[in-house]
């Protein structure tokens, strides 16, 4: 063999053997990743080959599978029952985008892919077990009362029940009809158009758009102030004048209303007033630290809040000067806040200072009902303050609802305490302000609580009609009676 034959073919056999090597790399190293891409359309054929598992809510399938139809290799897309109510609790699984929200936390238990569904049977055969089935803690009469009552507003809704860490109720507004995403042949045209809307129809504005809470963060304040001492009770008067001059600024800390009795007020009379000067004072009294250890108790910059939908992080900020301590204070300068979060802090308070870990999954199951994890036997407490602090803000708070700002909210036969709130928006408060309103409520008769957190980001009042109690309030109190009511 001459010398250029034999170089060619040392040439072509490293060729053929960098050929098998790569294909070897492919096939055993990233074949998984190829597996799992999204763009692999063989996971969608594979995924809508036959009926999905459901999500229930109060025994009722809220989603179900239909028949694609027509020359489709994707047999199946999934369906919902009232789409735009619960949007915010199933979020989408399309055969284009990737699963949100309980769809995309459960889509192996609701495709059957996962391990714990597979039978004696399945394993042999190699084929796909039955799909699971996902039982929501959701109340469909108090989500339906949030959903209504906040109507063409743009906002959010949370209900929670203290003693149990269930949410009853997450409703965010404008929604969206989830089957207008899950079938390939349309999706696209429906996407473009929801990502096209303003109003952002799919943000989850209930867990995952934190915004300036405005005084209902005075709630966390207060609380911080009695657990530190720096008053005993909610009755003592506190050291707050009136102008109170934010430190090393020339800016008065102004109150809504200048005919007010928040000079020197105490806790009580400062929570059913709202009085900023009070609050912004305590917080620079306080300091900085003592407050966010406070706020952070209660959830604020925990960044891995799962319900077991990520929410995105309420934030109580670092390394302010005292004048921005004090605009944190009244829930304004970088602090901001999830309804979920809000809710949280009513919740903590109702139940005598303790929070239980919030899940809106009560149970997975099997085809045939059995349970595979049961979320509701799973939960976590912690004190978040004395049972002592907590009964002192119960009091202050049903003051608020009782002859304060938030009237809006009384329900015969049940003990109401809440907090209003009125953030500001925009540059120099520019644009309308945010209406918030967070509550707890107990029936006299039957004992059983509830806790919320409501949310309006816009409305079409005017803007000198923009409050917690006047917007914000009724929608609370539409969801407390819904939960309460047997």
């Amino acid at each position: 063999m001459n010398k250029t034959i034999r170089r060619v073919s040392v040439f072509t056999l490293l060729l053929v053997l960098a050929l098998l090597a790569r294909a070897t790399w492919v096939q055993f190293y990233d074949g998984q990743a190829l597996a799992d891409d999204t763009a692999n359309r063989r996971n969608a054929i594979e995924t809508y080959s036959q009926p999905l598992g459901n999500i229930v809510v109060a025994g009722d399938s809220i989603t179900g599978s239909a028949q694609t139809g027509g020359n489709s290799d994707l047999k199946y897309k999934r369906t919902y029952t009232n789409g735009k109510l619960y949007a915010a609790v199933t979020g989408y699984a399309s055969q284009s985008y990737a699963p949100t929200q309980l769809e995309g936390i459960y889509q192996d238990l609701l495709n059957g892919t996962d391990s714990r569904l597979k039978t004696v049977m399945d394993t042999v055969t190699g084929e796909r077990a039955e799909p699971g089935n996902v039982i929501t803690t959701i109340d469909p009469d108090v989500q339906k009362a949030a959903y209504k009552a906040l109507g063409g507003n743009k906002g959010a809704a949370v209900a929670i029940d203290p003693k149990t860490g269930k949410i009853l109720a997450v409703v965010s507004t404008p929604s969206y009809d989830p089957s207008s995403l899950t079938d390939a042949n349309t999706a696209g045209a429906a996407w473009k158009k929801l990502n096209a809307d303003p109003d952002k129809p799919l943000t989850n504005r209930a867990l995952r758009q934190p915004l300036p809470p405005g005084s209902t963060f005075k709630l966390v304040v207060a609380a911080a102030a009695l657990e530190d001492g720096l008053y005993k009770n909610v009755d003592d008067r506190t050291v707050s004048p009136i102008p109170y001059t934010l430190p090393g600024t020339v800016t008065p800390l102004k109150n809504e209303s200048t005919s007010a009795p928040c000079e020197n007020a105490s806790i009580r009379v400062a929570l059913q007033y709202s009085c900023n000067n009070v609050f912004g004072k305590m917080a620079v009294d306080l300091g900085q630290d003592k407050v966010r250890a406070m706020a952070e108790k209660f959830g604020f910059n925990d960044d891995k809040q799962d319900v077991p939908v990520r929410a995105y992080a309420s934030v109580y900020p670092k390394d302010m000067d005292k004048a921005q301590t004090g605009l944190s204070g009244i829930g304004q300068f970088d602090v901001t806040a999830t309804p979920l979060q809000m809710a949280l802090v009513s919740a903590a308070i109702a139940n005598g200072g303790k929070l239980v870990s919030p899940h809106m999954v009560s149970q997975i199951t099997d085809s045939g009902g059995d349970v595979l994890k049961n979320y509701d036997d799973d939960t976590s407490t912690k004190e978040i303050v004395s049972s002592s602090t907590a009964e002192q803000l119960q009091s202050a708070m049903q003051t608020v609802i009782e002859q304060g700002t938030g009237t809006n909210a009384r329900i015969s036969g049940v003990t109401v305490g809440g907090k209003t709130g009125t953030a500001q928006h925009g540059e120099n408060n520019s644009k309308t302000p945010y209406a918030w309103f967070t509550s707890y409520g107990k029936s006299d008769s039957t004992g059983k609580e509830v806790a919320v957190a409501v949310m309006v980001e816009q409305s079409d009042a005017a803007r000198s009609e923009v409050s917690g109690n006047g917007l914000a309030a009724p929608v609370a109190k539409a969801m407390m009676e819904a939960a309460l009511k047997n």
